[in-house]
């Protein structure tokens, strides 16, 4: 059986593309919503859990998020995740309940917020490179086994670099409009 398969590369190269479009959706531009915590992983029983499976995420009004943690003892670690996690937000700690108003975009945020939308692509790029190596990988396996010639790997490698280009170009694509909405230019 043939270790390569178009159709895995290219649901896991579409799933690279939706991971950072979904990062790019937590990035805010001046209202608040409950993706913005998304990327927030608290260490809470001696493991690593977004927050939404420790607590109630709200946004009760335009400019403030309201974050109802479960669990008495897990505030603080809650409260140090969103900190620490370079989204700009200071929660205020109200029992079990964190609120974190959300500030004015300035220049020097608005910069910050791009250059991490930068990275969130990035990593998708990276991601995307990763799967071309796995392919072009599972090509060269197959023309070990002879299962497929080696004209038929070369031509199959071209397919998945085109792939790979269109993958990416979709990447950047997001990425430039997020940050253009970010720049607010």
């Amino acid at each position: 059986m043939p270790a390569y398969s178009k159709s895995d590369i290219e649901r896991r190269m579409h799933g690279a593309v939706e991971s950072l479009k979904h990062d790019l959706q937590g990035l805010r531009t001046g209202r608040a919503s409950t993706t913005m915590l998304d990327p927030v992983n608290v260490e809470v029983y001696g493991a690593h859990m977004p927050l939404n499976q420790v607590a109630t995420v709200s946004a009760p009004e335009p400019r403030m998020l309201s974050v109802q943690v479960w669990d008495k003892s897990n505030v603080g670690p809650v409260d140090k995740a969103i900190r620490s996690a370079g989204l700009g937000l200071n929660p205020i700690v109200d029992g079990q309940t964190l609120r974190l108003p959300i500030p004015d975009l300035t220049e020097e945020r608005r910069k910050e917020l791009a250059k991490l939308a930068s990275q969130y692509a990035e990593k998708a790029r990276i991601a995307v490179r990763n799967v071309r190596r796995d392919g072009n990988d599972a090509l060269k396996q197959d023309e070990k086994k002879h299962e497929i010639s080696e004209d038929e790997r070369k031509r199959l490698e071209t397919e998945v670099q085109k792939l790979t280009d269109a993958t990416i170009a979709e990447i950047d694509a997001a990425t430039a409009a997020k940050e253009k909405e970010i720049l607010g230019k």
